[in-house]
């Protein structure tokens, strides 16, 4: 892409407040001076907000919305205020040509159904999906995807998140043939349902494709690192997901537990420190954050709701590096790589 990227930020979602989110659009401008803003929400408020980031306030655009979407908010009611909330103004502006992307720390559901209205999906997509990138063993963070946008696929649904996952990891990530794999409760071919088995024929018939299909994994390899993307419906994916936050969670919960228990272990973990901050640097969501709606005629990136500025400065950083490799023209390029029909499911095992 040419010129400078203009995002529009929902400035008034989220659960930490505005103060959060210009911090964090702030941030986002000292790690990329060439970033340009459009901030969507109170005029006052955040004009008042912006006297504490001059920078921030000369690369930025202020849009009025009155209207802010709540957490609370059930997407089919979120849906009849596109036209006057931050939320759906922002994603508007990327209708418009005004944004080149949109990020919001607001309702997840409102979001989805508002850039699904707005935007559309790509040609040849059924459906879009939540991808997000996650902590693992290896070098890169993997991408995951459905994360809750369809709780029921069928084949040509998973072959194209498949296709879409591996467009996004080698954009974020950096690679050139993403390795690939089908969430499942087994490696074995035999295994799975014939959505998930027809979905791998899909992907072994088309070689051509920019990644490497390597069959199934299960659910407690996904943090090794011998994966790029792994791809799900939205109901499994969801409960993977949160599976794996509640672990983390728990085993940080029980280090703290042990690490108080003794004057013994406090001294322990005192000379243990480097070690455990590396370990809550690599696990804190706020250097993974940004989930991305894939497959529409635009961007948009969710970010938690409870990020912290650094948090709200990485989903930035991803949807900027979406605009400049031109996230919807390579899924579009890719999906040519799959036939027009499903091939028959194999036969269930007997």
């Amino acid at each position: 892409m040419s010129g400078a990227p203009r995002i529009a930020i929902d400035a008034m979602g989220g659960d930490e407040g505005l103060a959060v989110m210009l911090d964090g659009v702030a941030l986002a401008r000292r790690q990329n001076t060439a970033l340009r803003f459009l901030l969507v929400g109170d005029e006052a408020q955040i004009r008042a907000g912006l006297a504490s980031h001059p920078n921030l306030a000369a690369a930025s655009e202020i849009v009025p919305a009155a209207d802010v979407i709540a957490g609370t908010d059930k997407p089919s009611a979120a849906l009849r205020r596109i036209k006057t909330s931050s939320m759906g103004l922002a994603i508007t502006a990327v209708k418009a040509g005004n944004a080149d992307a949109a990020v919001s720390s607001g309702n997840t559901g409102a979001l989805m159904a508002m850039a699904k209205i707005t935007l559309r999906t790509l040609k040849g997509i059924d459906r879009p999906a939540l991808a997000a990138l996650l902590p693992t063993l290896g070098d890169t963070d993997l991408v995951m995807l459905d994360l809750g946008a369809n709780t029921e696929c069928d084949a040509r649904n998973l072959a194209e998140f498949a296709v879409m996952g591996a467009a996004y990891a080698r954009t974020v990530n950096g690679l050139t043939r993403p390795r690939v794999r089908l969430l499942n409760i087994g490696e074995e071919e035999l295994k799975g349902t014939s959505e998930v088995k027809a979905a791998a024929a899909m992907l072994r018939a088309a070689p051509h494709l920019a990644l490497r299909f390597d069959g199934y994994i299960e659910a407690d390899r996904l943090g090794r690192g011998d994966v790029d993307v792994v791809v799900s419906d939205g109901f499994t994916g969801n409960i993977a997901l949160k599976s794996m936050e509640g672990t983390a969670r728990m085993i940080t919960d029980l280090l703290r537990r042990a690490f108080t228990s003794s004057l013994r272990s406090k001294a322990g973990f005192v000379l243990s420190r480097p070690a455990f901050h590396m370990l809550g640097t690599h696990l804190d969501p706020n250097n993974h954050n940004g989930a991305v709606f894939l497959g529409l005629n635009g961007i948009v990136v969710k970010s938690h709701g409870g990020a912290n500025p650094g948090g709200v400065a990485h989903a930035i950083g991803v949807a900027a590096k979406l605009v400049h490799d031109d996230i919807g023209r390579r899924i579009a390029d890719d999906l040519a790589g799959i036939g027009a029909q499903a091939p028959t499911a194999p036969a269930a095992a007997q």
